[in-house]
């Protein structure tokens, strides 16, 4: 015999159309209502539940996936404008190095939420349902099953009606042969009728024995799974929901945290705008106040500004890159001189020190200068200097350490940013101006 394919041969494949044959024509005679059918409304109702769970958890799936499909959305549109704000942020503003740290620090966070949802959401979900198709097979599989088991049931009680009646025939040959026959052929004939009828007989209770044994180990099976599988729906829905409500909650409290420092930075930003804008207001009213002072005193000389002692370096005077800036400073030096007829010292006495009694100044806060002049520090204790910064003057815990012509001070900015005199240090007094 011929192989048609790989395992099917011409035999296999003639016993496959036939019974296809004859489920067809069971259903058709089922549908007419020329044949009984073989129902069972326990097990109906098993597959209906059976069907509503697969439809159900294939729903979730599908969701769940597209919930997936928006956080991967969210997390690159939140990416770009990330990194947008990080290459608009100039490298002179507070807290770059922050700010690219929390970029960093959201991407991270973002990837985490979504590697865990699938894995601990999603992947259990698709185990849950793979296991439908294959019982989905097994109960057509069943339902193919009872249409054959009805097939052979008719066809053995048809049969069974048909012996009595060749029984019948058999008593009272009718037949021209059998009456033509001579009388010892009769008795072969007939042999022959009974036997062919018997093995008819026993194929068809063979068949319908094989067919109902088929069907009940399938029909036992299910009856045992079905039920199992659907109480089992309650536990998958709950382990997917609690683990994604879970890293729902832990996500959103960590972006809450990235959002709160981020909100921070940028207080502190427009904090460090305002100051520089003040100072620059400041720095247009000093000018025009020395202006005014030097019209008024054209006629008198300025007074010599004392030097840095000779126990330290001389201070390097650094021309600032504009001319017009350096005229302005000079103006104010001279604008600000103190008359000859007043004593430095005196004006000194009469500052008072704060000692952190204002919560807006540091403790031991004297006054406030501005740098006229670039100076660059030479030792680790000594405060660099840029034309137009303002330093709170703070005055010695040992007065004795003081130099003649220096001054102890903290930045006015660092001061207001970070409320801490860490940064204090020692700088040249006529390299600024009292403001």
């Amino acid at each position: 015999m011929a192989e048609l394919g790989k395992g099917v041969t011409a035999g296999k494949l003639a016993l496959n159309v036939q019974k296809r044959l004859n489920r067809a024509q069971e259903k058709v005679l089922q549908k007419l209502g020329k044949a009984d059918e073989t129902r069972d409304s326990a097990f109906e109702e098993l597959v209906a539940n059976f069907n509503k769970q697969m439809t159900e958890g294939s729903k979730v799936q599908r969701d769940l996936k597209a919930y997936l499909a928006a956080v991967k959305a969210m997390h690159e549109a939140s990416r770009r404008l990330q990194d947008c704000l990080a290459d608009m942020y100039e490298p002179d503003w507070f807290g770059k190095e922050e700010l690219d740290a929390l970029v960093e620090d959201t991407d991270t966070l973002w990837l985490d939420y979504h590697q865990n949802l699938t894995d601990k959401s999603l992947l259990g979900l698709d185990t849950y349902l793979a296991q439908f198709p294959e019982i989905k097979a097994r109960v057509a599989k069943r339902e193919r099953k009872l249409v054959d088991f009805d097939s052979a049931r008719h066809h053995f009680a048809s049969l069974q009606k048909g012996k009595k009646k060749d029984d019948a025939k058999i008593a009272k040959p009718a037949a021209l042969l059998e009456m033509a026959a001579p009388s010892w052929a009769q008795g072969l004939i007939s042999a022959h009728q009974v036997a062919q009828t018997n093995l008819s007989y026993n194929q068809a209770e063979e068949e319908l024995g094989r067919a109902q044994r088929i069907f009940e180990e399938l029909n036992v099976e299910l009856q045992d799974e079905l039920p199992v599988l659907w109480d089992s729906r309650v536990g998958v829905y709950v382990g997917t929901f609690q683990s994604l409500a879970g890293h729902q909650e832990k996500f959103h409290r960590e972006m809450s945290k990235l959002s709160h420092n981020l909100n921070d930075i940028m207080t502190k930003l427009e904090e460090q705008r305002q100051l520089k804008k003040d100072a620059t207001a400041a720095a247009k009213k000093g000018g025009a106040k020395s202006e005014e002072a030097n019209h008024s005193q054209a006629s008198s000389p300025a007074p010599k500004k004392l030097g840095p002692p000779p126990s330290r370096p001389p201070p390097r005077l650094s021309p600032s890159p504009d001319p017009k800036q350096q005229i302005a400073a000079l103006l104010e030096d001279e604008a600000a001189a103190p008359d000859s007829d007043s004593d430095p010292t005196s004006i000194t006495q009469q500052s008072s020190v704060t000692n952190g009694a204002d919560a807006d100044l540091p403790p031991g806060f004297l006054y406030k200068v501005k740098a006229v002049h670039e100076y660059t520090a030479t030792d680790n204790d000594e405060l660099e200097l840029k034309v137009g910064d303002a330093v709170l003057v703070l005055a010695f815990d040992n007065p004795e350490e003081q130099d003649d012509g220096w001054l102890l001070g903290v930045k006015e900015s660092h001061w207001f940013l970070k409320k801490d005199i860490s940064a204090k240090g020692v700088f040249p007094e006529n390299f600024t101006q009292k403001v």
